[in-house]
């Protein structure tokens, strides 16, 4: 799981204005698909689905009570899954796009929260989001992300919740609480891996990841020697299901050939003779009086002889 703060620019992500801009480019998407007849989504929040752009614009523009002409008034935030993460929250754009949500409401906003150390809850947090289907100059066969839309104040227009502060958790001074940005990323994943029952590969950990790039050498080695060893003891399992699988359908084949064979040389009860066919089907009269007539065969060839 991919997770990034754009920075503030002049741009699309200037953060000291509107949001207008940033919920227009957000919603692009939506025309191009919809000239298509594809499927879209609109904006979400923590309890409501398909919001009208204006109302985000509003909502999010009308939350900066206090704040500066300069300050920052809302926060874009990225959440872009894996294609491994993707296959494993659905099979079609629709089941992924429910989970993205689903994961966005019960995991990524109550971790958000959680995390500014002020006793907040996700119905502090005012957000909105978007799924994005596409991305641009990426070859990946699936590419469903979310666009987070998140006030630099709570709920209550009181607190102000910076996500790009050095601060974390500190008791005393102009600011307290603060954020740690890499618990986030931490809970946030252990989150989805519960959510969706994702079986986790070290390699595609965020501790994996943030030890190569951060990491001294001997903890890089480390984890690169964990690696090696989980993939091997990955490859050594779906060798030996592959092996019971081959055992398996030997050992019916040899079953089988042993019933036919049983079968064609006069078998042990009427039984053996159905036992290839469906059980269901099995007829005990009809295979006694089949049994009946190859004994009363039998003795007319003894009589002629």
């Amino acid at each position: 799981m991919h997770i990034d703060f754009a920075p503030p620019s002049n741009g699309t992500y200037n953060n000291a204005g509107s949001s207008r801009q940033l919920a227009n480019y957000i919603e692009h998407e939506d025309l191009e698909r919809m000239e298509k007849g594809i499927y879209t989504e609109g904006f979400f929040n923590l309890t409501e689905d398909n919001i009208y752009k204006s109302k985000v614009i509003k909502d999010i523009d009308t939350n900066i009570g206090q704040l500066l002409k300069t300050d920052a008034k809302f926060y874009a935030i990225h959440v872009s899954p894996s294609e491994n993460e993707l296959r494993a929250m659905g099979s079609t754009e629709q089941e992924q796009a429910e989970a993205m949500k689903r994961y966005i409401r019960e995991v990524f906003i109550p971790e958000y929260a959680k995390n500014f150390n002020k006793e907040l809850s996700a119905s502090d947090i005012k957000f909105y989001g978007k799924i994005h289907f596409d991305r641009n100059r990426s070859d990946n066969e699936l590419n469903m992300h979310c666009h987070l839309i998140v006030s630099r104040k709570d709920q209550a227009n009181k607190k102000k919740l910076s996500p790009l502060t050095n601060h974390k958790n500190t008791k005393k001074g102009t600011v307290t609480g603060g954020f740690d940005r890499v618990n986030l990323f931490q809970q946030v994943e252990q989150g989805f891996d519960k959510l969706f029952g994702y079986n986790r590969q070290i390699s595609e950990s965020f501790e994996y990841a943030n030890t190569m790039k951060n990491g001294s050498i001997s903890e890089q080695l480390e984890l690169q020697e964990q690696n090696i060893a989980g993939e091997n003891k990955k490859e050594v399992f779906q060798s030996s299901e592959k092996e019971n699988m081959i055992s398996c359908n030997l050992d019916s084949k040899q079953d089988n050939k042993h019933a036919y064979n049983q079968h064609n040389n006069g078998g042990d009860s009427p039984l053996s003779i159905f036992s290839l066919g469906d059980g269901n089907n099995y007829d005990a009269t009809l295979a006694e009086e089949l049994q009946a007539q190859k004994r009363k065969k039998k003795k007319k060839k003894g009589i002629r002889r």
